[in-house]
C-alpha cells in the first residue's frame, strides 16, 4: 500500500511534509512540534505535518472574522451553488480520499468510501437547504403591526472533529454553516491529519474559482492546547465537538463559561434489545455489524446486547458462529471485515476492558486477543470478543472503543428498556422484533432515552436526512439533517409598525 498511497497522495495534491494550518489556498508557516502520521494498518508513515502554534491560529481566526462580512452577504441560494460543486469534486476525488480515509484510520475501504458518500450526501442537502432558511410570521395584539422571525449566521464556527471520522463530521457542519452564511475553522483529530489536509485542498480550489475569500474555509492542526484556544475564543460563537464524554465535558465547560453556544457529540454506549419475538435472521448481521464494524470504533457500534432469556442462548450461539467467519486484516483489502484500531494506545484500552469484564465476574464466550504475525505488524489488530455479563457491571456502564460485546439477559420487555436506559450514554439505540406492541413501547415516552432509536435495524450509521445525535452525556447537540441547521444561526423576532400612532403591547398607555 505504501507505494499506492504516494500516488493517491499526489492525485490528492498532499505532500510528504505539510503546513498545519491554512486558509482557504493559503498555507501558513507555523512552529508547532512536527507530527508524523503512521497507518494502523501497516504501522508506516503516511506523512508529516508541522503542527499550528498560537500565531498561525490568530491568523487564521482574523482571517474568518474578515471573510465572514463578505460570506454572509451573499445570497443563500449562491452559497448553495459553491457548496454544490464541492459536493461534484468529492465525486471527483471519492475513490483517492476514500482510500485515504482507510489507510490512515484504520477501517474498510467499504466505509471509507461510504464516509466521503456521506460528505457527498450532505452537500445535497445543504444545496435544497440554501433555499429553505425558513422563518415565521405571526399576528401581532397591536393594529397595523406586522411581526415576523428570521434567521441570521453566527459568524465562526469552530470544529473539532474525532477519528474515527476523520472527514464526514467535518462536512456535516461545514455544508450547514456555509449555507447558513457562517465561515468554519476545522481541528481534526491529530490521529487522522492527512485525511483533513485533503479535503482541506479540495475545498480550497472550489472556493478560489469561485473568488472567495479564502478565510471561508479555515484549518488548523494542532495539539490539544490549540483545542483550548479555540473553545475559549470569544470571536468563535460556536463549537461543534465529536469525541469523547470526557473530552465534551470540558469544551461545554470552556464554552458555557464564555455563555457560547456547542453542539457536542459524544460517547455512546448502544444497545440492541432482542425480542422473544425477533426475526433472528436479521439480528445476527445487525449484530455483528454494529459490534465489529470499523473495529468498534464508531460512536453508534453496538456494545450490548439485551437477549430475552428464550433466545437468549440460539443468539450466542449464532454469534459464535458468525464471529468464527470474521475475517480481519488490511481493511483497504474487500474480503476482510475488520481492520485495525486507531494505535497501540487503543489496543491497550481493548486489553484493559477484557481484564475488568473478567474481573467483575463476566464470563468468556469468544476471548480477546492480541494478533501477531504476517499482516499484522502494526500491533493495532485486535479479535473481536464477546463476554456474558450483568447490566450493572461498570465496564459495561462505560464506553470501550473496541470490538467488544456484552451479552445481557432480560425476561420482560420493561425491564429490558430499562437496562437500555440505565447508562449515562444515549446515542443510538435499537430494538429487533416483529410485535409492533414492543415496538411501539420502545419508540414512546416511556421507551428509549437516545437520540436515535431504530426497530429492525441495528444501531450503527446514520441517514445525513435525519438529525444526529444523543442525550445525556451523549451531549444533546444535533448535527446534519432535519432542522439541525437552527443550530448555526441565531434567532430574531422583528415588528413593523405601518400605522401613524404607536399602540404598545398588553393595552400599557403611556401618554406625554
Amino acid at each position: 500500500m505504501s507505494q499506492d498511497i504516494q500516488s493517491i497522495l499526489k492525485r490528492l495534491k498532499v505532500d510528504a511534509d505539510n503546513k498545519g494550518a491554512a486558509v482557504g489556498n493559503k498555507w501558513l508557516n507555523t512552529s508547532g512540534e512536527k507530527l508524523a502520521s503512521y497507518s494502523p494498518v501497516d504501522g508506516k508513515v503516511i506523512a508529516n505535518v508541522t503542527l499550528a502554534d498560537g500565531k498561525a491560529y490568530d491568523e487564521v481566526i482574523a482571517e474568518a472574522q474578515e471573510a465572514f462580512k463578505e460570506w454572509r452577504q451573499l445570497p443563500a441560494p449562491q452559497r448553495g451553488e459553491i457548496v454544490r460543486q464541492l459536493g461534484n469534486e468529492l465525486r471527483e476525488y471519492k475513490q483517492e480520499l476514500g482510500s485515504l480515509v482507510s489507510y490512515e484510520m484504520g477501517k474498510s475501504l467499504q466505509e471509507g468510501l461510504g464516509e466521503v458518500q456521506e460528505m457527498i450526501d450532505i452537500c445535497d442537502f445543504a444545496v435544497g437547504l440554501s433555499r429553505q432558511l425558513y422563518g415565521l410570521t405571526m399576528h401581532s395584539e397591536r393594529p397595523s403591526h406586522r411581526m415576523y422571525e428570521q434567521w441570521h449566521p453566527l459568524g465562526i464556527v469552530g470544529i473539532i472533529s474525532a477519528f474515527n471520522f476523520p472527514v464526514a463530521v467535518w462536512s456535516w457542519n461545514a455544508a450547514l454553516a456555509w449555507v447558513c452564511g457562517d465561515v468554519c475553522v476545522w481541528k481534526p483529530s491529530e490521529k487522522a491529519p492527512i485525511s483533513a489536509i485533503a479535503c482541506q485542498k479540495i475545498a480550497e480550489r472550489v472556493f478560489e474559482k469561485n473568488g472567495i475569500h479564502p478565510g471561508v474555509c479555515g484549518l488548523v492542526i494542532g495539539d490539544a492546547e490549540i483545542g483550548k484556544k479555540l473553545a475559549a475564543d470569544t470571536r468563535v460563537p460556536l463549537i461543534s465537538a465529536t469525541g469523547s464524554t470526557r473530552m465534551g465535558k470540558k469544551v461545554g465547560e470552556v464554552v458555557g463559561a464564555r455563555l457560547g453556544k456547542h453542539i457536542l457529540e459524544l460517547g455512546g454506549n448502544n444497545a440492541m434489545i432482542i425480542s422473544e419475538h425477533a426475526d433472528l435472521n436479521i439480528v445476527v448481521p445487525g449484530a455483528v455489524f454494529g459490534a465489529v464494524g470499523t473495529a468498534g470504533q464508531r460512536c453508534t457500534s453496538t456494545r450490548r446486547l439485551i437477549i430475552h432469556e428464550s433466545q437468549y442462548e440460539e443468539v450466542k450461539e449464532r454469534l459464535v458462529k458468525a464471529y468464527g467467519q470474521l475475517r480481519i486484516g488490511d481493511p483497504l483489502d474487500e474480503n476482510n471485515h475488520v481492520g485495525p484500531l486507531i494505535d497501540t494506545d487503543a489496543v491497550k484500552m481493548y486489553q484493559a476492558a477484557i481484564e475488568k469484564v473478567k474481573a467483575e465476574g463476566g464470563k468468556t464466550v469468544i476471548d480477546g486477543e492480541v494478533l501477531t504475525g504476517a499482516g499484522y505488524e502494526s500491533g493495532c489488530y485486535v479479535k473481536p470478543a464477546i463476554f456474558e455479563a450483568k447490566a450493572d457491571y461498570e465496564i459495561v456502564c462505560n464506553e470501550t472503543f473496541a470490538p467488544i460485546l456484552y451479552l445481557i439477559k432480560y425476561s420482560t420487555i420493561e425491564e429490558a428498556i430499562e437496562i437500555q436506559n440505565a447508562v449515562p450514554q444515549g446515542l443510538s439505540s435499537a430494538i429487533m422484533t416483529t410485535n409492533i406492541r414492543e415496538s411501539e413501547l420502545f419508540l414512546s415516552h416511556a421507551g428509549s432515552d437516545c437520540g436515535i432509536a431504530n426497530v429492525n435495524i441495528g444501531t450503527s450509521g446514520a441517514e445525513i436526512g435525519g438529525a444526529f445525535g444523543g442525550e445525556k452525556e451523549t451531549g444533546g447537540g444535533r448535527e446534519s439533517g432535519s432542522d439541525a441547521w437552527k443550530a448555526y444561526m441565531r434567532r430574531q423576532t422583528n415588528t413593523i409598525n405601518y400605522s401613524t400612532e404607536l399602540p404598545l403591547a398588553q393595552g400599557i398607555k403611556f401618554e406625554l
